[in-house]
């Protein structure tokens, strides 16, 4: 059985197209660097699972469309790279401090689901990505919260 997580992107940074066009339709999903998320990479997050894909700090903030895991979590070798801004001089080889997974694009949805969208559809009262202070770029999502998304951008086409 899969589990569902929303990874949030600035679409300036690294988008769903940019996804799209990577080799193979594939990329790593690295320089998480938030305790929390590192652990979800680290110990949850597992080949097989979907991603909603989310553009963050962007006009609207939306899921723009759905990934594949298809590596579980392994070390983020950019933090072992000094001259890689996700660097970090405490991470090793040999006791990676942060980890990656690899992701390919399955789809983009027609149209996004905007944030503002989301606050409206029952059932998501408790989603995540809608509470107050939630920051982090990897959250779980629920069965039930991951069946709402899909129903809501297959209505959106």
């Amino acid at each position: 059985m899969c589990a569902y997580w929303l990874f949030k992107s600035e679409s300036s940074v690294f988008s769903i197209a940019d996804l799209q066009k990577s080799p193979k339709k594939t990329t790593c999903w690295n320089g998480v660097r938030n305790y929390q998320a590192r652990n979800f990479f680290r110990d949850a997050v597992r080949k097989g699972d979907l991603v909603f894909f989310y553009h963050s700090n962007t006009d609207p903030n939306a899921i723009v469309g759905l990934c594949e895991v298809v590596k579980s979590g392994y070390g983020d070798y950019t933090a072992l790279d000094p001259d890689s801004e996700y660097y970090d001089p405490k991470s090793t080889k040999e006791n990676p401090l942060w980890y990656m997974v690899d992701i390919r694009f399955k789809e983009a949805f027609a149209k996004p689901l905007t944030l503002d969208q989301l606050r409206h559809i029952p059932g998501l009262e408790n989603f995540r990505l809608l509470q107050r202070g939630n920051r982090l770029s990897v959250l779980p999502v629920t069965e039930t919260e991951a069946h709402l998304l899909l129903a809501q951008a297959k209505a959106n086409t």
